[in-house]
Protein backbone atom coordinates (compact mmCIF):
# COMPACT_ATOMS: atom_id res chain seq x y z
CA UNK A 1 0.00 0.00 0.00
CA UNK A 2 1.28 3.26 -1.00
CA UNK A 3 2.97 4.89 2.54
CA UNK A 4 0.86 8.15 2.57
CA UNK A 5 -2.06 5.69 3.51
CA UNK A 6 -0.08 2.65 4.89
CA UNK A 7 -2.25 3.05 8.15
CA UNK A 8 -4.93 2.05 6.46
CA UNK A 9 -3.75 -2.07 6.07
CA UNK A 10 -5.05 -2.22 9.92
CA UNK A 11 -8.52 -3.33 9.67
CA UNK A 12 -9.31 -1.81 12.74
CA UNK A 13 -8.08 1.34 12.01
CA UNK A 14 -10.25 1.75 8.35
CA UNK A 15 -13.16 1.22 10.70
CA UNK A 16 -12.05 3.95 12.77
CA UNK A 17 -11.12 6.30 9.89
CA UNK A 18 -14.52 5.70 7.99
CA UNK A 19 -16.87 6.49 11.41
CA UNK A 20 -14.74 9.11 12.02
CA UNK A 21 -15.01 10.74 8.26
CA UNK A 22 -19.29 10.92 8.78
CA UNK A 23 -19.24 11.83 12.53
CA UNK A 24 -16.87 14.92 11.64
CA UNK A 25 -19.00 16.20 8.84
CA UNK A 26 -21.94 16.70 11.18
CA UNK A 27 -19.69 18.10 14.12
CA UNK A 28 -18.84 20.87 11.29
CA UNK A 29 -22.07 21.28 10.06
CA UNK A 30 -23.09 22.19 13.94
CA UNK A 31 -20.08 24.19 14.51
CA UNK A 32 -21.52 26.20 11.45
CA UNK A 33 -25.06 26.21 12.54
CA UNK A 34 -24.46 27.36 16.51
CA UNK A 35 -22.44 30.31 15.56
CA UNK A 36 -25.13 31.08 12.82
CA UNK A 37 -28.07 30.41 15.26
CA UNK A 38 -26.34 32.52 18.34
CA UNK A 39 -25.14 35.63 16.00
CA UNK A 40 -28.62 36.14 13.56
CA UNK A 41 -30.90 34.49 15.79
CA UNK A 42 -30.49 34.68 19.17
CA UNK A 43 -28.80 37.86 19.17
CA UNK A 44 -27.63 40.58 16.29
CA UNK A 45 -24.21 39.82 15.17
CA UNK A 46 -22.89 40.12 19.06
CA UNK A 47 -19.59 38.52 18.64
CA UNK A 48 -19.50 37.65 22.71
CA UNK A 49 -22.36 36.04 22.58
CA UNK A 50 -20.60 33.36 19.92
CA UNK A 51 -16.84 33.88 21.76
CA UNK A 52 -18.94 32.69 24.99
CA UNK A 53 -20.67 29.75 23.39
CA UNK A 54 -17.29 28.37 22.36
CA UNK A 55 -15.44 29.47 25.59
CA UNK A 56 -18.35 27.49 27.61
CA UNK A 57 -17.87 24.35 25.06
CA UNK A 58 -14.28 24.28 25.92
CA UNK A 59 -14.40 25.16 29.58
CA UNK A 60 -15.00 21.41 31.50
CA UNK A 61 -11.23 20.35 29.44
CA UNK A 62 -9.76 22.64 31.92
CA UNK A 63 -11.46 20.86 35.08
CA UNK A 64 -11.92 17.64 34.09
CA UNK A 65 -8.77 17.42 31.57
CA UNK A 66 -5.98 16.17 34.00
CA UNK A 67 -8.58 13.20 35.15
CA UNK A 68 -10.07 12.05 32.16
CA UNK A 69 -6.52 11.43 31.09
CA UNK A 70 -5.73 9.27 34.16
CA UNK A 71 -9.02 7.49 33.75
CA UNK A 72 -7.76 7.16 29.88
CA UNK A 73 -5.02 5.33 31.72
CA UNK A 74 -7.14 3.31 34.00
CA UNK A 75 -9.77 2.21 31.78
CA UNK A 76 -10.30 0.11 28.43
CA UNK A 77 -10.29 3.36 26.25
CA UNK A 78 -12.52 2.13 23.67
CA UNK A 79 -15.29 1.10 25.82
CA UNK A 80 -14.79 4.84 27.42
CA UNK A 81 -15.00 6.31 23.78
CA UNK A 82 -18.57 4.24 23.27
CA UNK A 83 -19.78 6.35 26.22
CA UNK A 84 -18.75 9.97 25.18
CA UNK A 85 -19.80 9.71 21.45
CA UNK A 86 -23.03 8.33 22.86
CA UNK A 87 -23.48 11.80 24.98
CA UNK A 88 -22.06 13.71 22.16
CA UNK A 89 -24.67 12.63 20.21
CA UNK A 90 -27.67 13.16 22.85
CA UNK A 91 -26.77 16.73 23.29
CA UNK A 92 -27.23 17.46 19.74
CA UNK A 93 -29.98 15.97 19.36
CA UNK A 94 -31.56 17.79 22.00
CA UNK A 95 -30.42 21.11 20.40
CA UNK A 96 -31.99 20.30 17.26
CA UNK A 97 -35.35 19.66 19.08
CA UNK A 98 -35.18 22.63 20.42
CA UNK A 99 -34.44 24.42 17.54
CA UNK A 100 -36.92 22.68 15.51
CA UNK A 101 -40.10 23.18 17.88
CA UNK A 102 -38.98 26.98 17.88
CA UNK A 103 -38.49 26.48 21.60
CA UNK A 104 -34.63 27.45 21.70
CA UNK A 105 -33.57 30.08 23.46
CA UNK A 106 -29.44 31.30 24.33
CA UNK A 107 -29.28 30.03 27.85
CA UNK A 108 -29.79 26.75 25.97
CA UNK A 109 -27.38 26.96 23.65
CA UNK A 110 -24.86 27.89 26.31
CA UNK A 111 -26.27 25.04 28.65
CA UNK A 112 -26.05 22.36 25.62
CA UNK A 113 -22.40 24.05 24.92
CA UNK A 114 -21.39 23.31 28.73
CA UNK A 115 -22.59 19.38 28.55
CA UNK A 116 -21.37 18.55 25.02
CA UNK A 117 -17.86 20.16 26.49
CA UNK A 118 -17.71 17.90 29.55
CA UNK A 119 -18.80 14.50 27.38
CA UNK A 120 -15.93 15.95 25.15
CA UNK A 121 -13.42 16.76 27.72
CA UNK A 122 -13.15 12.51 28.87
CA UNK A 123 -13.36 12.04 24.47
CA UNK A 124 -10.35 14.01 23.56
CA UNK A 125 -7.69 12.17 25.32
CA UNK A 126 -8.44 9.13 24.71
CA UNK A 127 -9.77 9.36 21.49
CA UNK A 128 -6.17 10.80 20.79
CA UNK A 129 -4.25 8.13 22.53
CA UNK A 130 -6.31 5.36 21.07
CA UNK A 131 -4.74 5.53 17.97
CA UNK A 132 -2.08 3.92 19.55
CA UNK A 133 -4.03 0.79 20.42
CA UNK A 134 -5.37 0.56 16.66
CA UNK A 135 -2.21 0.83 14.90
CA UNK A 136 1.70 -0.05 15.52
CA UNK A 137 3.79 2.66 16.79
CA UNK A 138 5.56 2.67 13.23
CA UNK A 139 2.47 3.53 11.95
CA UNK A 140 1.29 6.30 14.66
CA UNK A 141 2.73 9.02 12.82
CA UNK A 142 0.92 8.09 9.40
CA UNK A 143 -2.49 7.75 11.46
CA UNK A 144 -2.25 10.61 13.21
CA UNK A 145 -1.95 12.60 9.72
CA UNK A 146 -4.88 10.29 8.16
CA UNK A 147 -7.11 11.37 11.14
CA UNK A 148 -6.25 14.89 10.16
CA UNK A 149 -6.90 14.39 6.27
CA UNK A 150 -10.24 12.61 7.17
CA UNK A 151 -10.95 15.80 10.02
CA UNK A 152 -10.15 18.02 6.83
CA UNK A 153 -12.21 15.83 4.50
CA UNK A 154 -15.35 16.08 6.41
CA UNK A 155 -14.51 20.40 7.01
CA UNK A 156 -14.17 20.69 3.16
CA UNK A 157 -18.14 19.18 3.30
CA UNK A 158 -19.61 19.85 6.47
CA UNK A 159 -19.52 23.68 6.42
CA UNK A 160 -20.99 23.86 2.92
CA UNK A 161 -23.28 21.49 3.53
CA UNK A 162 -24.62 23.36 6.38
CA UNK A 163 -24.56 26.47 4.93
CA UNK A 164 -27.05 25.07 1.84
CA UNK A 165 -29.27 23.07 4.87
CA UNK A 166 -29.37 26.76 6.54
CA UNK A 167 -30.11 28.57 3.97
CA UNK A 168 -33.46 25.91 2.47
CA UNK A 169 -34.93 24.80 6.05
CA UNK A 170 -32.82 26.54 9.09
CA UNK A 171 -30.48 25.49 11.13
CA UNK A 172 -32.47 22.50 13.50
CA UNK A 173 -31.92 20.46 10.60
CA UNK A 174 -28.07 20.57 10.73
CA UNK A 175 -28.30 19.68 14.59
CA UNK A 176 -30.23 16.73 14.23
CA UNK A 177 -27.78 15.88 10.83
CA UNK A 178 -24.89 15.91 13.50
CA UNK A 179 -27.24 13.24 16.11
CA UNK A 180 -27.15 10.85 13.46
CA UNK A 181 -23.74 11.02 12.51
CA UNK A 182 -22.28 9.75 15.72
CA UNK A 183 -24.34 6.60 15.22
CA UNK A 184 -21.59 5.81 12.29
CA UNK A 185 -18.69 6.58 14.91
CA UNK A 186 -19.91 4.03 17.52
CA UNK A 187 -20.77 1.41 15.18
CA UNK A 188 -17.04 1.72 14.16
CA UNK A 189 -15.97 1.27 17.66
CA UNK A 190 -18.43 -1.68 18.16
CA UNK A 191 -17.29 -3.95 15.05
CA UNK A 192 -13.63 -3.42 16.02
CA UNK A 193 -11.69 -6.86 16.21
CA UNK A 194 -10.84 -6.40 19.96
CA UNK A 195 -7.65 -8.63 19.82
CA UNK A 196 -6.69 -6.88 17.28
CA UNK A 197 -5.96 -4.01 18.96
CA UNK A 198 -2.84 -3.06 21.05
CA UNK A 199 -3.66 -1.83 24.60
CA UNK A 200 -0.70 -0.56 26.79
CA UNK A 201 -0.77 -2.20 30.71
CA UNK A 202 -3.44 -0.41 32.34
CA UNK A 203 -2.06 1.89 35.34
CA UNK A 204 -3.44 0.80 39.01
CA UNK A 205 -5.45 3.45 41.08
CA UNK A 206 -2.78 5.30 42.91
CA UNK A 207 -2.37 8.63 44.79
CA UNK A 208 -0.64 11.41 42.80
CA UNK A 209 -1.05 10.26 39.51
CA UNK A 210 -2.12 13.27 38.12
CA UNK A 211 1.02 14.89 39.74
CA UNK A 212 3.22 12.20 38.33
CA UNK A 213 1.97 13.15 34.78
CA UNK A 214 2.71 17.20 35.18
CA UNK A 215 6.12 16.17 36.51
CA UNK A 216 6.79 13.57 33.65
CA UNK A 217 5.99 16.97 30.91
CA UNK A 218 7.93 19.33 33.62
CA UNK A 219 11.30 17.11 33.10
CA UNK A 220 10.94 17.41 29.32
CA UNK A 221 11.79 20.81 28.06
CA UNK A 222 10.57 19.62 24.31
CA UNK A 223 7.12 19.04 25.99
CA UNK A 224 6.81 21.90 27.78
CA UNK A 225 7.87 24.36 24.91
CA UNK A 226 5.27 22.11 22.77
CA UNK A 227 2.30 22.69 25.65
CA UNK A 228 3.16 26.59 25.78
CA UNK A 229 2.93 26.66 22.01
CA UNK A 230 -0.45 25.36 21.65
CA UNK A 231 -1.56 27.13 24.26
CA UNK A 232 -0.73 30.38 23.33
CA UNK A 233 -1.85 30.20 19.45
CA UNK A 234 -4.36 28.07 19.96
CA UNK A 235 -5.67 30.54 22.55
CA UNK A 236 -5.24 33.43 20.46
CA UNK A 237 -5.02 32.45 16.85
CA UNK A 238 -7.33 29.52 16.31
CA UNK A 239 -10.76 31.10 16.32
CA UNK A 240 -12.11 31.16 12.86
CA UNK A 241 -15.52 29.89 13.46
CA UNK A 242 -15.62 33.13 15.09
CA UNK A 243 -14.00 35.51 12.83
CA UNK A 244 -15.30 33.84 9.47
CA UNK A 245 -18.78 33.77 10.89
CA UNK A 246 -18.06 38.28 11.87
CA UNK A 247 -15.59 38.30 8.65
CA UNK A 248 -18.48 37.01 6.38
CA UNK A 249 -21.13 38.87 8.11
CA UNK A 250 -20.04 42.38 9.55
CA UNK A 251 -16.84 42.91 6.75
CA UNK A 252 -18.57 41.49 3.56
CA UNK A 253 -22.30 41.56 4.17
CA UNK A 254 -22.89 37.97 3.13
CA UNK A 255 -25.29 35.01 4.07
CA UNK A 256 -24.84 31.52 5.53
CA UNK A 257 -23.33 30.06 2.52
CA UNK A 258 -20.81 32.53 1.90
CA UNK A 259 -20.36 31.80 5.79
CA UNK A 260 -19.91 27.95 5.01
CA UNK A 261 -18.12 27.80 2.08
CA UNK A 262 -15.19 29.87 4.00
CA UNK A 263 -14.54 26.59 6.31
CA UNK A 264 -14.50 24.23 2.99
CA UNK A 265 -11.94 26.56 1.76
CA UNK A 266 -9.74 26.78 4.63
CA UNK A 267 -10.09 23.21 4.67
CA UNK A 268 -8.32 22.97 1.13
CA UNK A 269 -5.10 24.10 2.82
CA UNK A 270 -5.60 21.53 6.33
CA UNK A 271 -6.34 18.83 3.91
CA UNK A 272 -2.99 19.41 1.79
CA UNK A 273 -1.09 19.64 4.94
CA UNK A 274 -2.24 16.26 6.57
CA UNK A 275 -1.66 14.39 3.25
CA UNK A 276 1.51 15.99 2.97
CA UNK A 277 2.21 15.27 6.62
CA UNK A 278 1.01 11.33 5.97
CA UNK A 279 4.62 11.12 3.73
CA UNK A 280 6.95 12.11 6.40
CA UNK A 281 8.39 9.13 8.89
CA UNK A 282 9.20 11.66 11.33
CA UNK A 283 8.60 15.03 13.48
CA UNK A 284 11.08 17.08 13.75
CA UNK A 285 10.81 20.48 16.35
CA UNK A 286 11.43 22.72 13.34
CA UNK A 287 8.10 21.87 11.62
CA UNK A 288 6.14 23.21 14.81
CA UNK A 289 8.38 26.27 15.31
CA UNK A 290 7.98 27.10 11.61
CA UNK A 291 4.76 26.05 11.64
CA UNK A 292 3.71 28.82 14.22
CA UNK A 293 5.73 31.22 12.49
CA UNK A 294 3.93 30.67 9.25
CA UNK A 295 0.85 30.48 11.08
CA UNK A 296 0.78 33.81 11.79
CA UNK A 297 2.44 35.42 8.85
CA UNK A 298 -0.45 33.92 7.08
CA UNK A 299 -3.14 34.87 9.23
CA UNK A 300 -1.92 38.86 9.21
CA UNK A 301 -2.23 38.36 5.20
CA UNK A 302 -5.65 36.57 5.51
CA UNK A 303 -6.86 40.09 7.94
CA UNK A 304 -5.76 42.74 4.98
CA UNK A 305 -7.71 40.99 2.20
CA UNK A 306 -10.08 43.75 0.84
CA UNK A 307 -12.51 41.42 -0.99
CA UNK A 308 -14.44 37.98 0.27
CA UNK A 309 -12.87 36.13 -2.99
CA UNK A 310 -9.17 37.43 -1.46
CA UNK A 311 -10.21 36.61 2.15
CA UNK A 312 -11.25 33.11 0.88
CA UNK A 313 -8.05 32.26 -1.32
CA UNK A 314 -6.05 33.62 1.90
CA UNK A 315 -7.72 31.09 4.24
CA UNK A 316 -5.56 27.95 2.09
CA UNK A 317 -2.39 29.04 3.59
CA UNK A 318 -3.87 29.45 6.80
CA UNK A 319 -4.53 25.84 6.90
CA UNK A 320 -1.82 24.52 5.64
CA UNK A 321 0.07 26.63 8.24
CA UNK A 322 -2.54 25.54 10.95
CA UNK A 323 -2.82 21.69 10.31
CA UNK A 324 1.27 21.39 10.21
CA UNK A 325 1.76 23.32 13.22
CA UNK A 326 -0.74 20.89 15.31
CA UNK A 327 -0.24 17.81 13.52
CA UNK A 328 3.39 18.16 14.16
CA UNK A 329 2.43 18.64 17.74
CA UNK A 330 -0.18 16.19 18.33
CA UNK A 331 2.55 13.22 16.43
CA UNK A 332 5.83 14.51 18.36
CA UNK A 333 3.58 14.28 21.77
CA UNK A 334 2.25 10.65 20.94
CA UNK A 335 5.86 9.04 19.61
CA UNK A 336 7.70 10.77 22.56
CA UNK A 337 5.74 9.79 25.65
CA UNK A 338 6.06 7.03 27.37
CA UNK A 339 2.84 4.14 27.07
CA UNK A 340 1.90 4.67 30.76
CA UNK A 341 1.64 8.10 30.80
CA UNK A 342 0.18 8.83 27.47
CA UNK A 343 -3.84 9.45 28.44
CA UNK A 344 -2.12 11.64 31.20
CA UNK A 345 0.06 13.60 28.67
CA UNK A 346 -2.56 13.94 26.08
CA UNK A 347 -5.10 15.04 28.31
CA UNK A 348 -2.62 18.01 29.66
CA UNK A 349 -2.06 18.75 25.43
CA UNK A 350 -5.97 18.70 25.19
CA UNK A 351 -6.27 21.28 28.17
CA UNK A 352 -3.63 23.45 26.83
CA UNK A 353 -4.92 23.28 23.43
CA UNK A 354 -8.68 23.79 24.62
CA UNK A 355 -8.41 25.09 27.41
CA UNK A 356 -7.53 28.80 26.43
CA UNK A 357 -10.63 28.70 24.82
CA UNK A 358 -12.76 29.80 27.32
CA UNK A 359 -10.01 33.08 27.45
CA UNK A 360 -9.26 33.39 23.87
CA UNK A 361 -12.66 32.98 22.12
CA UNK A 362 -14.55 35.83 24.23
CA UNK A 363 -11.70 38.06 24.06
CA UNK A 364 -11.71 37.51 20.44
CA UNK A 365 -15.10 37.93 20.09
CA UNK A 366 -15.59 41.04 22.05
CA UNK A 367 -12.44 43.23 19.99
CA UNK A 368 -14.45 41.82 16.89
CA UNK A 369 -17.29 43.36 17.70
CA UNK A 370 -15.44 46.61 19.88
CA UNK A 371 -12.93 47.26 16.58
CA UNK A 372 -14.20 45.04 14.10
CA UNK A 373 -13.34 41.62 12.74
CA UNK A 374 -9.87 41.87 10.93
CA UNK A 375 -8.90 43.71 14.04
CA UNK A 376 -9.39 40.13 16.04
CA UNK A 377 -7.16 38.11 13.18
CA UNK A 378 -4.40 40.71 13.72
CA UNK A 379 -4.40 39.48 17.41
CA UNK A 380 -4.34 35.84 16.40
CA UNK A 381 -1.29 36.77 14.28
CA UNK A 382 0.96 39.00 16.18
CA UNK A 383 1.00 36.08 18.95
CA UNK A 384 1.24 33.59 16.98
CA UNK A 385 4.81 35.09 15.29
CA UNK A 386 5.97 36.45 18.67
CA UNK A 387 5.34 32.88 20.48
CA UNK A 388 7.04 31.02 17.50
CA UNK A 389 10.13 33.19 17.32
CA UNK A 390 10.60 33.25 21.05
CA UNK A 391 10.64 29.51 20.72
CA UNK A 392 13.14 29.55 17.85
CA UNK A 393 15.61 31.84 19.94
CA UNK A 394 15.10 29.13 22.96
CA UNK A 395 15.33 26.12 20.69
CA UNK A 396 18.71 27.70 18.89
CA UNK A 397 20.35 28.64 22.70
CA UNK A 398 19.88 25.12 23.85
CA UNK A 399 21.18 23.55 20.91
CA UNK A 400 23.86 25.88 19.99
CA UNK A 401 22.63 25.96 16.33
CA UNK A 402 22.16 29.15 13.43
CA UNK A 403 19.06 30.04 12.18
CA UNK A 404 20.37 30.17 9.23
CA UNK A 405 21.63 26.07 9.02
CA UNK A 406 17.85 25.86 10.14
CA UNK A 407 16.21 27.25 7.59
CA UNK A 408 18.62 25.52 4.75
CA UNK A 409 17.11 22.70 6.83
CA UNK A 410 14.15 23.54 6.61
CA UNK A 411 13.50 24.75 3.22
CA UNK A 412 13.20 21.64 1.12
CA UNK A 413 10.11 20.09 3.11
CA UNK A 414 7.80 22.73 1.77
CA UNK A 415 9.18 22.26 -1.66
CA UNK A 416 7.57 19.94 -4.36
CA UNK A 417 10.02 16.90 -5.28
CA UNK A 418 10.94 17.83 -8.81
CA UNK A 419 11.45 21.75 -8.06
CA UNK A 420 14.06 21.06 -4.87
CA UNK A 421 17.19 21.07 -7.29
CA UNK A 422 15.82 24.20 -9.50
CA UNK A 423 16.23 26.20 -6.36
CA UNK A 424 19.06 24.78 -4.63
Amino acid sequence: MNSMFRALKVFNYRLWVTGALVSNIGTWMQRVAQDWLVLTVLTNHSGTAAGITTGLQFLPIIFLGPYAGLLGDRVNKRKLLLITQAAMGFCALLLGILVVTGSVQLWHVYALALLLGVASAFDAPSRQAFVSEVVGKADVPNAVALNSASFNLARLAGPGVAGLVIALVGTGPAFLINAASFVAAIFSLWRMRVNELLPPVRVPRAKGQIREGLRYIRQRPDLLMIMILVFVVGTFGMNFQITNALMATTVFNLGPGEYGLLGSVMAIGTLAAALLAAKRKNMRMLYIVGGALAFGVTVAVAAIMPSYFWYAVALVPVGLASLTFMNACNTTVQLTTDATMRGRVLAVYMVVLQGGTPIGAPLVGWIATEFGARWSLGLGAVVAVVAGFTALILMNRRNHVRLRDQIRDLRPSFMVPGLRREVN
